[in-house]
C-alpha cells in the first residue's frame, strides 16, 4: 500500500510538472494540440503565450517558442546593376524583429532561416531598385541615407506578409567585383608604371645633360691648367736661359768650367756607369793636366 502511494504521488508529481511551462522574457509561446496550432476558443486566433508561467495538458500538448528579440540578417555581399549598367558588391545587414506571432509562424512554420531567406530577397529587392536609379558616383557621394530609407520602405511589406517588422536597413560596404576591382588595380599599376618610367627617363636626361656639362668644363678646365702650366714653364726655361746667358757673358770660362764638372758628375754618377770615347776628346779638357782646352 505504501509502494502504491509513493508511486501515485510521484505520478502526479510528474503529470503537475509536464502540464507547466515557462515562457522566458523575450520569447512567445505557441502550443500544438496533437500537432494542431492551440486557438482561442472566443476568436478562433492563434493564441499566442506571453512571457511567464503557463499550464498545458500534459502528453497532449507541447510548446514551441519564438524569439521575440531584435534580430540581425548579415548575409554575404550581394551584386547590385547601377544605373550605368555596372556592377557592385554591396554588404549590407536587416535589424528585424517579429510582431505578428502567427502569421509569422503560418508563413514560415517558425524557422529563423526560412524567414531569413524571404526577408533578404524582399530587402534585396529594395536595393536593387534603388541602385538601379543611380549612378556610382551617386551612390558611393551622395545621399546613402536615403538609399537605405527607401530600401527600409520597399520592405515594409513584411509586416503583412511575414509578420515581421524591418527596423532598420544598412549598407556597411560596396565594392566592385573582384575581377573589375583587379582590372582597374592593373590599369592603375599600368599608368603608375608609365609615370615612373617617363620621370626615370627625365631623370636620365638631366643626368646626361649635367654630366656633359660639367665634363666640357672639367675639359677646360684642364686645357686651361695645361696652358698656364707650358706659360709657366716656358717662362721658367726663359727665365733659366736669361740666367745661364747672364752667368756666362759674366765669366764664360768659369760657366764652361763648371758646365763640365755637372757632366763629369752625371757621367760617372754610378759604379756601373762606362764610357767610351777617345782620350783626346774634347771632353776631358779640364782632366788633362788640370789645363783648359781649346
Amino acid at each position: 500500500m505504501k509502494n502504491f502511494i509513493v508511486t501515485a504521488i510521484a505520478l502526479l508529481f510528474i503529470l503537475v510538472v509536464s502540464s507547466v511551462f515557462v515562457v522566458p522574457e523575450g520569447q512567445r509561446g505557441i502550443v500544438f494540440q496533437f500537432s494542431k496550432i492551440k486557438r482561442d476558443a472566443a476568436t478562433g486566433e492563434m493564441r499566442i503565450y506571453e512571457p511567464g508561467l503557463h499550464f498545458k495538458i500534459p502528453l497532449i500538448e507541447n510548446v514551441k517558442r519564438l524569439d521575440a528579440r531584435i534580430q540581425t540578417l548579415d548575409e554575404a555581399p550581394d551584386r547590385f546593376v547601377t544605373a550605368e549598367k555596372k556592377d557592385l558588391m554591396v554588404d549590407s545587414y536587416v535589424k528585424w524583429r517579429i510582431v505578428d506571432f502567427s502569421r509569422f509562424y503560418l508563413r514560415t512554420s517558425g524557422s529563423f532561416d526560412q524567414a531569413s531567406i524571404l526577408l533578404k530577397q524582399k530587402v534585396n529587392n529594395g536595393l536593387r531598385t534603388e541602385f538601379g536609379t543611380r549612378t556610382i558616383q551617386e551612390i558611393v557621394s551622395g545621399d546613402r541615407d536615403g538609399l537605405m530609407a527607401k530600401a527600409r520602405e520597399s520592405a515594409e511589406s513584411s509586416r503583412d506578409d511575414l509578420g515581421i517588422e524591418v527596423i532598420d536597413v544598412r549598407v556597411k560596404a560596396i565594392n566592385l567585383p573582384n575581377e573589375v576591382s583587379n582590372s582597374i588595380f592593373e590599369r592603375m599599376r599600368a599608368e603608375r608604371n608609365a609615370v615612373a618610367k617617363e620621370h626615370r627617363s627625365k631623370g636620365q636626361e638631366q643626368s646626361e645633360i649635367i654630366r656633359a656639362e660639367i665634363d666640357a668644363k672639367v675639359t677646360v678646365m684642364l686645357a686651361d691648367a695645361q696652358k698656364n702650366a707650358q706659360q709657366i714653364r716656358g717662362d721658367g726655361d726663359a727665365t733659366a736661359a736669361k740666367v745661364y746667358a747672364d752667368a756666362y757673358s759674366k765669366d764664360a770660362e768659369f760657366y764652361s768650367f763648371f758646365r763640365s764638372l755637372e757632366a763629369y758628375e752625371n757621367s760617372f754618377n754610378n759604379k756601373s756607369d762606362i764610357m767610351v770615347v777617345k782620350p783626346d776628346s774634347d771632353f776631358f779638357n779640364y782632366l788633362k793636366n788640370g789645363k783648359q782646352g781649346k
